[in-house]
Formats: C-alpha cells, structure tokens, sequence
C-alpha cells in the first residue's frame, strides 16, 4: 500500500519517516552551507560558478525536505524553525559532512564520497509514501549532474601531478573514517521496509556505494574508505567546524526575529 497524504501515518511509521527525512535534510543543509563557503573564492571562474550552483541546489533540495517532515510532523514547526532553531546537537547530519571546508582537494574528496552515498541513499527510496518518493524523483535529476561534476574532478586531481594528486589522497584518507555514516543506521529501519518507504537496509545501500566508488578509485589507484560499516553513533558528536557552520547559517534567524528562508 501506497501512503500518500500524512494524515494517513500511523505513530510509528511518522516517526521513523521523520527520522528518514530529518538525516536526509540535514545532509543536504550542511553539505550546502559548507559549499557556499567557496562563493567567490574557488580556485578558477568557472568553478566558482559550479560550486556555488551545486550549493544552491542542495540547500533548495534542504529547504523540500524540511517543508516534507514539517507536514510530516506536523509539531508546528515549519521548514525555517527545523532548519535553523535547533541546538548543535540536535542536527543529524553525517559525520563526514562536520569536518571543516579546507582546501579544494578536501571539499572535492568529501563531497565526492557524500554525492555517491546520497545516490545510493535515494536510490533506495520506495513508492511507500508517494510525496517522498515524487520529491526523490525531482532531486535525482539535478543530483546526476553533481555527480559528473565530482567524479570529473576526481579523475582531474588524481593525474593533475604529484602535488594535487598527494593532496586529493590525503583528503581521502583524512575523511575514510566517517565516510560511510550517511548510512548510520536509522531507527524504525524495519518500519520503514516494512511500509515500502525503503526498498532496502542503509547497510544494503552501503554496500551499492562502495562497489561504485571501487570502480572509479581502484582503477585510479586511489584508496578507498575504511571497511566495517557505519557507526551506530555516525549521526552525533558533531564538530566544533560545525558548531562554528551553525552561528553562521543561523545569524540572521537570531537576529531578527520571524525571518524565512
């Protein structure tokens, strides 16, 4: 059964698609705010016009998810007080999405490994709530491009010479370790398989991601991230980078009172 509207969810599957949703949304937030900071300051013209258009694009994708788990919660809260009125701790996006923006071989490198993982996070979106689904159909058009962009550039450092090769595998290894949270277990996970939300575990999904990132960096002679699946706590602890992001993003809404999006 398809659930189209969400009057039509039951306590437990609101609560384990709110879940679905808010790691999804903050994901894409975080990542974007972090890309933003490039604007203006990337290393040629033309990049700095295509990060600053990859950053747009997720936060809009951001700004739809969170306008989804408002209507989904349906607390009160619309997508400007989800997105900008928690505490630090409160968000739930991927470790790998909390380290700082650093040079262009760390951005490339991160955003590489989050751009595959996403892929393979929606790809296993099912038809179980249909305006998730419908809405996963729309990012998806927009995320293929990100991904040439990204797998191009990582293509372009690895045989860019020694010293953007040096760096983009020092990149690599600096974030192997949180790699694979996006794919941090969710709870309700079983709910969600069971309603058709998902189609199947985030550790099935993992395992779609690392035969595809093997395909473009062993024949690259790059390293891949570390084995042994995603941590329990992969979606917490998050940095003082991050905490340093939030007073960023968050000023204006502190500022002054009722500002949106």
């Amino acid at each position: 059964m398809t659930l189209t509207t969400a009057a039509a969810l039951d306590p437990a599957v609101r609560d384990a698609l709110g879940g679905l949703l808010l790691s999804m949304a903050d994901d894409e937030f975080v990542s974007g705010f972090t890309d933003s900071e490039w604007t203006g300051i990337a290393p040629i013209l033309e990049e700095d016009v295509a990060i600053s258009s990859i950053a747009q694009d997720e936060l809009g994708h951001a700004r739809a998810l969170y306008e989804l788990l408002a209507s989904v919660l349906d607390d009160g809260r619309d997508a400007d007080a989800i997105a900008h009125d928690r505490e630090p701790d409160a968000y739930r996006h991927a470790r790998l999405l909390d380290h700082a923006r650093g040079d262009w071989a760390d951005t490339i490198a991160r955003r590489f490994l989050y751009e595959l993982a996403d892929e393979a996070r929606v790809g296993s979106i099912g038809r179980g709530y249909a305006p998730l689904a419908d809405l996963v159909e729309k990012l998806r058009r927009e995320e293929r491009y990100h991904r040439m962009h990204l797998v191009a550039w990582i293509n372009r450092l690895a045989g860019g010479g020694d010293d953007a090769r040096s760096r983009l595998e020092a990149a690599l290894d600096a974030v192997s370790a949180d790699a694979s949270t996006v794919f941090t277990p969710l709870d309700g996970e079983d709910v969600l398989l069971r309603e058709g939300v998902l189609t199947r575990r985030m550790a099935a999904a993992e395992a779609a991601w690392r035969a595809d990132l093997t395909g473009i960096l062993v024949p690259l002679g790059l390293p891949l991230p570390s084995a042994g699946g995603a941590p329990a706590d992969g979606r917490s602890g998050h940095s003082d980078a991050f905490r340093w992001l939030r007073d960023q993003f968050t000023m204006v809404r502190a500022t002054e009172a009722g500002a949106t999006w």
